[in-house]
């Protein structure tokens, strides 16, 4: 009889209130930008499947938006389901939190994550931001009796500090299974979806504050051809001052935007690109349902 090697294949939830780092610590495991990132929080806003494959373990990482204290917007409301229904079906989870703080957006996401039916692992992102290093251990401390957490692991996630030791921790929880996606494949999302992110993380790092959450972007057009990709985006604001501040004067942020969306395309889908950005204003679309459903915003 010949030896078959077991496998192992779990599901990991990213979650945490909004710009604690989650999708930093998603790209950097996977050791590949997938997930978009921008001091401007809740800039996630979907449930993003990264998929990572070593020999016979396979760990599906559930990046979801941050978990936010308010739904006044249709677009709030399904951005908290959704973080919300990935503590379903998981093997782990990873509650992600500032070193430095505490908030009562993380109150609410621990009793969310009370109720989690696997290991819990509190992860205390952003150490090195510390003023001082020996508050850490008390702070840890501290932490811990908030919950019997399965681990509580200080990491940095932009600086790959510690990630390991949370990534041989993930792997002890992963039950044994056939893996669900071949060993190349890092995300179940289309090209056109990882597209659309890239353009938008390049509007919410460029222009910060100036322009709010009433931006998405829609690929109009996806051609892959022999010499290039050729991408059509279409970026969608609700108000007129948003489209100027997006375009800039003679046109220079816009511009910007599609020179640094090009660039990670290419690296990405390594290959040319040639992209196409022109933006319209749609009112209300942020609170309008039907408008969110088209833009593939869903209720579950």
């Amino acid at each position: 009889m010949s030896d078959v090697e077991v496998t192992h294949c779990g599901y990991i939830a990213i979650v945490g209130r909004p710009n604690v780092g989650k999708s930093t610590l998603l790209n950097h495991i996977l050791g590949q930008k997938l997930s978009i990132t921008s001091r401007k929080p809740q800039t996630t806003r979907d449930q993003i499947l990264g998929v990572k494959t070593e020999g016979h373990v396979q760990a599906i990482y559930v990046d979801t938006p941050g978990l936010h204290i308010g739904e006044a917007k249709a677009i709030n409301r399904i951005m908290n389901k959704t973080a919300a229904a990935a503590l379903k079906d998981v093997d782990v989870v990873l509650f992600v939190i500032d070193a430095d703080r505490w908030t009562e957006e993380d109150e609410s996401v621990l009793q969310k994550v009370k109720h989690a039916r696997c290991p819990v692992i509190l992860v205390v992102n952003k150490v090195d931001q510390l003023d001082q290093k020996e508050s850490l251990l008390p702070r840890l401390a501290n932490l811990s009796e908030r919950m019997n957490f399965a681990q509580i692991v200080p990491i940095s996630a932009l600086r790959n500090n510690n990630l390991d030791r949370l990534e041989r921790l993930v792997e002890s929880y992963i039950p044994e299974g056939t893996q669900f996606y071949p060993e190349d494949q890092i995300t179940n999302r289309s090209s056109r979806f990882l597209a659309a992110e890239i353009v938008r993380e390049k509007i919410t790092r460029q222009l910060g504050q100036e322009v709010p959450y009433e931006v998405a972007v829609q690929i109009e057009e996806f051609v892959f051809e022999e010499s290039a990709i050729h991408i059509s985006a279409l970026i969608l604001v609700e108000r007129n001052g948003q489209k100027r501040i997006i375009i800039g004067e003679r046109g220079d942020k816009i511009k910007l935007i599609g020179k640094e969306a090009r660039i990670d395309m290419e690296n990405l889908f390594q290959h040319k690109v040639m992209l196409n950005l022109w933006i319209k204003v749609r009112s209300g679309w942020s609170d309008d349902e039907r408008a969110l459903a088209s833009l593939g915003y869903q209720e579950e």
